[in-house]
């Protein structure tokens, strides 16, 4: 019985592992709409954003190893989904100008208080941990971006 139910799971297994999540490209460029871009962010910014910000923010995620084996793949595809529902920085550039302000009032409180990156995520990626001069860093241009769009509160 116990060797019946053995041979069920690995078919099981190995089944799942031909239902594969849409994954994001991670060779995409990204485009005038992508908020970076569009605000012409300075190197280092776009670099601390790539590593701690894109994968589950952007269309353009680097996907780990492990999600080729499923259902990891699934979890982190709907993860990545979650991310993007929430903060899509590949298109937020295009947004209108009050929502932009309003993404980037969120940024800053959810970098100050280390809620994001998630410690998930920063544990396999440590070049995503923010420490006190990259939050800085981040949240000085994200201030002087969101001053320069001349919303109100």
């Amino acid at each position: 019985m116990l060797k019946r139910a053995a041979l069920l799971l690995l078919i099981a297994l190995v089944g799942v592992q031909f239902y594969r999540p849409q994954k994001n490209s991670y060779s995409q460029t990204p485009g005038p709409e992508d908020f970076l871009v569009k605000h012409n962010a300075p190197t280092e910014v776009r670099r601390l954003f790539s590593v701690a910000c894109y994968d589950c923010h952007s269309n353009n995620t680097r996907y780990p190893w492990y999600a080729e084996i499923q259902p990891l793949g699934w979890w982190l595809a709907k993860h990545v989904d979650e991310g993007r529902d929430g903060l899509d920085l590949s298109s937020l550039g295009e947004a209108p100008a009050k929502k932009q302000a309003k993404r980037i009032d969120a940024m800053i409180d959810v970098i100050s208080d280390h809620s994001m990156p998630l410690p998930s995520y920063t544990w396999i990626h440590r070049d995503a941990v923010l420490d006190a001069s990259r939050i800085k860093l981040l949240n000085d241009w994200l201030g002087q971006v969101r001053e320069k769009l001349g919303v109100d509160e």
